[in-house]
């Protein structure tokens, strides 16, 4: 017998010779595999592998497909090369609400995953930080697992009905299916529906903000993103992976209830309180950036704020922004400062500095000590901008239009600063 390459990874003992497991057989066991019917064709439904090669899927964060992927007689097939940091193939193409089914076969002990609404972005290492995971794991020869990494779970969130759960052993086939529908969420397996939940939802911030994503600001909020497989170290088969895209609901949204700060999380030592009804950011005594982000993302949308400038007023409303380690927010700011500073043009947080300043000539149309209303409208690459009905840009930037995040406020650092906020409405488009 050949010699096989025995290692310990963090899970526990792995086996890495493929054919030692025999997990890599044959694909073809019954059936046409990695088509569609002309019934799926015509319901919308599109095939995201082919049965002969990796085209449409790429390395996470990169640009080609370098991980320890290949394809088999008709399977995709993860090497069992992978680890924690690497080995993660993603589509090319986001996905925001859909019906996601595939099948799976994994190898004793295996531990793979499906994840979905992962946003590629430089400071995110992995996919698990941003995308939840539909978990594909050999509980029966995985040891040490807690009831939050077992076998269709929501990872570290929602648990499935195990009444329900009808799983073949390691080495058969399988059959999962997520459906994410504006927030709603379910997991399948075998034909029966095994978990099912909201979104978004004060339950679901709880269990994040509480359990093994309290470290990640940003797990679970994108609204759309790619669809990863995960190679975490041990071998494991795909096939007859398949999507039908679902429509987006718009909604209308009031972001300030006038009595707390519901919906919104504080960055920073700076002060965010609720007065008469108003919302006030105010310079405190370390004098630094200060940020209140919303806890959910708004990609495009349709917003209008009023602020009042008490004193000073260098402020701002950042779109499609994420919160980095310490207090920083990565993104795009509508301009709000005292006159003679650009109030409605866009300043980029990182990188660039200023992509548009307001005419001169509309400097003016800003009310210092006044109320004033800020509309913003942010749909795919284009920004405009309104103060009091007055338009002060229209641009449209590349860069942008591959951004997505939250809505936040800003306090500009050096002191002195307090503003009030009202009637802060949104519509997404």
């Amino acid at each position: 017998m050949k010699s096989v390459e025995l290692r310990f990874a963090k899970a526990g003992f792995v086996v890495l010779c493929a054919a030692l497991l025999g997990v890599f057989v044959s694909c073809e066991d019954g059936g046409k595999q990695n088509t569609l019917t002309p019934e799926e064709v015509a319901d919308g439904w599109q095939l995201l592998f082919d049965g002969e090669t990796l085209n449409g899927w790429k390395d996470y964060n990169g640009t080609t497909l370098t991980q320890p992927w290949h394809v088999v007689d008709g399977c995709i097939q993860a090497k069992g090369e992978g680890s924690d940091e690497s080995g993660y193939m993603v589509t090319e193409k986001q996905y925001e609400n859909f019906i996601l089914s595939w099948d799976f076969k994994l190898s004793k002990g295996g531990n793979s995953g499906m994840l979905y609404h992962v946003v590629e972005r430089p400071q995110f290492a992995v996919p698990y930080v941003t995308g939840p995971e539909y978990q594909l794991i050999d509980d029966e020869n995985f040891e040490g697992l807690e009831d939050w990494q077992k076998m269709g779970v929501d990872y570290a969130m929602y648990l499935p009905d195990l009444s329900k759960m009808k799983v073949n052993p390691y080495g058969q086939w399988n059959t999962a299916k997520i459906v994410f529908d504006n927030g709603h969420v379910e997991h399948w397996m075998n034909g029966e529906k095994i978990l099912e939940f909201d979104a978004w939802t004060e339950d679901w911030f709880a269990r994040k903000n509480s359990g093994k994503w309290a470290g990640a600001p940003e797990y679970g909020l994108a609204r759309k993103g790619v669809l990863c497989l995960q190679d975490h170290g041990y071998p494991a088969s795909f096939r007859n992976i398949k999507i039908k895209e679902l429509p987006n609901k718009t909604k209308e949204a009031n972001l300030f209830n006038g009595v707390d700060l519901t919906g919104w999380e504080a960055y920073g030592t700076e002060l965010w309180y609720v007065k008469d009804g108003l919302l006030f950011c105010e310079s405190g005594p370390d004098k630094n950036y200060g940020y209140l982000a919303t806890r959910e993302y708004y990609d495009d949308f349709d917003l209008t704020v009023e602020f009042k400038q008490e004193a000073d007023g260098n402020s701002g409303v950042f779109i499609r922004s994420f919160i980095e380690e310490g207090v920083k927010v990565n993104g795009w700011q509508v301009e709000v400062a005292p006159q003679g500073h650009d109030t409605g043009g866009i300043y980029e947080s990182y990188g660039r500095g200023w992509l548009i300043q307001i005419p001169d000539e509309k400097e003016n149309i800003l009310k210092m000590g006044e109320w004033n209303t800020m509309r913003i409208k942010v749909q795919g690459d284009n920004v405009k901008t309104w103060l009091n009905d007055q338009e002060m840009v229209d641009f449209t930037d590349d860069k942008i239009g591959a951004g997505q995040g939250r809505i936040a406020l800003q306090i500009h650092d050096g002191g002195g600063i307090k503003v009030a906020w009202r009637n802060l409405k949104l519509k997404t488009l």
